[in-house]
Parts: structure tokens; sequence; C-alpha cells
């Protein structure tokens, strides 16, 4: 699989067109913190499952389930290394408790629920989604688990039940054992789980939009720690997924669609889970902010360094 570098650079166009009518709509006051954190919720309940449900074919074939495995493996592989190196790059001799456990969530986990999802199916279509639905899995468990550990510091009940109710990852096994199995569903449902879909990409880019409607650029730019936090996660993340998976010989669409998941900015979960649960929540929105911002530069930067070149 190559990358239709046209067809990338209109969706970035598109999403970046999107991007700057949620940050009107924000600073027209016409969404408010209150209405941004409800269509985060469906986003993460209602929309995005409906999406990745929808995004297996409707007929079974070897090709499709074995790209899916290999996404999920992968993701396995991926989320790994990024936990060992974040604990050894933001480290307690160099952090010193100060922000450590936010910069490792920050490395970690970058926006593949919001930004990755429009970007890899606008692009790649089903050849990208497939493996795309393989990682989000690895990538979601270790979320809500290694995620929460990194504020919490202990394995709860509560934190386990967490990563099996989530929506997402039941969306992904309910679409994979349909999609494996003879079970046919009626176009009724098919078409309101597909109608309901189509709307994460929009949402979720204004979303992302909003939250930079609030953000302070002057003073963000003093906070030098926060950025280069940033830089590190956006170069090494990319360039460490890209070379570990090419040296386990996986195929050209999963190598691809995880570079490009590594070059999106950080999560925009890390300001509520710093907020839920006891982190400092808002340098943690801060960081989102500065990895965003930078993220507009350094994704284009980096798929022609590793993907185009």
């Amino acid at each position: 699989m190559t990358i239709p570098l046209e067809l990338f650079y209109s969706r970035l166009g598109m999403i970046a067109i999107i991007l700057v009518l949620g940050f009107i709509l924000g600073k027209a006051k016409l969404i408010d913190v209150k209405a941004n954190r409800c269509i985060v919720n469906l986003l993460l309940t209602v929309f995005m499952p409906a999406s990745l449900f929808m995004a297996f074919p409707n007929e079974f074939d070897n090709k499709t389930s074995d790209l899916f495995f290999k996404g999920l493996i992968a993701g396995v592989i991926v989320m790994l290394a990024l936990v060992v190196s974040s604990r050894v790059i933001f480290n307690k001799k160099i952090y010193k408790g100060e922000l450590r456990f936010e910069s490792q969530f920050a490395f970690i986990f970058n926006n593949a629920t919001f930004l990755g999802y429009p970007i890899i199916s606008s692009v790649f279509e089903e050849k990208g989604i497939i493996p795309y639905c393989g990682f989000i899995i690895a990538f979601n468990i270790a979320l809500f688990s290694y995620g929460v550990y990194l504020f919490e510091r202990k394995i709860t009940p509560k934190l386990i039940l967490g990563v099996l109710k989530n929506p997402n990852i039941i969306a992904v096994v309910a679409g994979m054992i349909i999609f494996l199995t003879p079970i046919t569903l009626p176009d009724f449902i098919t078409g309101a789980a597909q109608t309901t879909g189509n709307a994460t990409t929009a949402l979720s880019i204004i979303c992302i939009g909003f939250m930079l409607s609030h953000a302070n650029f002057k003073k963000l730019i003093k906070k030098w720690r926060l950025a280069l936090t940033a830089i590190i996660q956006l170069i090494i993340g990319p360039v460490l997924t890209y070379y570990l998976l090419r040296l386990f010989q996986f195929p050209d669409e999963v190598v691809i669609v995880c570079t490009i998941i590594q070059t999106l900015p950080t999560a925009t979960s890390l300001g509520l889970f710093a907020a839920k649960y006891g982190g400092n929540d808002i340098e943690a929105s801060e960081l989102v902010t500065i990895s965003t911002v930078l993220s507009l530069g350094s994704m284009p930067l980096m798929v022609w360094f590793l993907l185009l070149r």
C-alpha cells in the first residue's frame, strides 16, 4: 500500500478547515466547555464505536482477517515499546516528579481516536481502517489500564472492568465476530450504525478546534518543558514505530497506518485523565494544546521523512 500523496494532503486540508470551524465556534461561544464535554462523551460512547463497528467488510476474506490481527499485534508491540521508552526518557532524575507521569502519558497516548480515525478512513478507506481497528484495541486497552495506572499508581478491579466495558473495544470485537461468522444484520441496523458513525470525523475535529480556541498562546510560548515533551513525542514516537515494525517485517499497510498514527499530537484525554485522577490538569491540557499546534508542522514532515522519501 502506498500513500496517495495528493489525496493525503487534500484530506489534511479538509481537516484543517473543520479545525478552523471548531476554533471559530469556540471563539464565538456557540460551543462552551459543557457542550464540548458532552460531544466528547458522545464521540467516545456512541459515534466512534458505531464507526469502528461498521469498519469491517460485509464478507469474510483471509487477507482482511490477516490485516486486522497484524494490526492488533503491531499495536501491542508499539504500545509496549512506548511504555518502556517513556519510563527511560521521563525518569525520576530528569523530571523529579514534576509532570513526570503526565509527560509519560503524553508520550505513549496520542490522538489515535479523534484525529487518527478521520485521517486513516478518509485517505486509505478499508485498507487502512482494518489494521487501524486492530491497533485501536491495543491502544484502548493500554489507555484505560496503564493510562489510568499512571495517575492512580495502583491496579484496581474498577480499572480492569473499565477496560472490558469500553464501548470502542466492544464495538471492534462485535464487528470482528460478525465479520468472521455468517451472521447478517438487517439493513436498518447497519444503516443506522453507518449514519451514526459518519458523524465521527466532523465532530471529533470540531472538538479539537474548540480546545485550541481556549488556549493562551502567549503563555504557552514560555513553557519550554511542555514544548520539549511535545517535540520528543512527535519525533521519537513515529521514528520508533516505523523502524520497529520494519524490523518485525509487518506489511506496508500496517507500518504506514501505525506510523501515521504516531505522528499525531498527544491525546485530548490527557487533560480529562489528569483532572479525574488527581494530576495537574491545567498543565496537562496546555501540553495537549502545544502538541496539537506543533503537530501541524511536524506531521507532514515526519510522513515525508519516514514514508515518502
